[in-house]
């Protein structure tokens, strides 16, 4: 199953997050999640972005572990989340938490692959072309059952010095 949302990455994040969770990713943002790109508690997952904008989502709720095709993206990361409730919410930092879109999977641990790409030309857009859909921000969310690991990065993109 494949949706396509558009998020408002409110402070340069989403969310992803247990219905049961209460949520609170305050905490989450060292200095090397920052750069990881990256916020984990048990039950939440936050995911950075390198625009302060409306972001293109897909979410794929997988049956198990995907391929690899991080040369398709410029940042990859995993982490695992406790999905007690069974339910997956994605959603921005801002958003109405009662709208958020949710999507069914088994309870326990599930695996979230985030693979981002199009980042240099979301950072830095063609101001004669701004707000085109070539400089938007996509990031495909993976979901699949799986036993609890660390959260692991994948492939590492570092934004250059405007």
């Amino acid at each position: 199953m494949v949706t396509d949302l558009e998020l408002f990455a409110d402070y340069f994040q989403i969310h992803l997050l247990d219905d049961e969770s209460e949520g609170d990713l305050s905490d989450v943002w060292t200095e090397q999640a920052v750069r990881d790109g990256l916020g984990v508690t048990e039950d939440a997952l936050a995911i950075g972005t390198d625009v302060n904008m409306t972001v293109a989502v897909s979410v794929h709720v997988l049956a198990q572990q995907p391929d690899d095709d991080r040369d398709d993206f410029d940042h990859v990361v995993e982490a695992s989340l406790n999905l007690a409730s069974g339910r997956l919410v994605v959603l921005s930092c801002t958003d109405h938490l009662p709208d958020a879109a949710r999507f069914d999977m088994p309870t326990g641990w599930t695996r979230v692959r985030a693979s981002r790409r199009n980042l240099a030309a979301a950072a830095f857009p063609d101001p004669d072309d701004e707000d085109e859909p070539e400089d938007t921000e996509e990031i495909r969310l993976q979901a699949w059952p799986a036993p609890y690991s660390q959260p692991h990065i994948i492939k590492r993109w570092t934004r250059p010095a405007a």
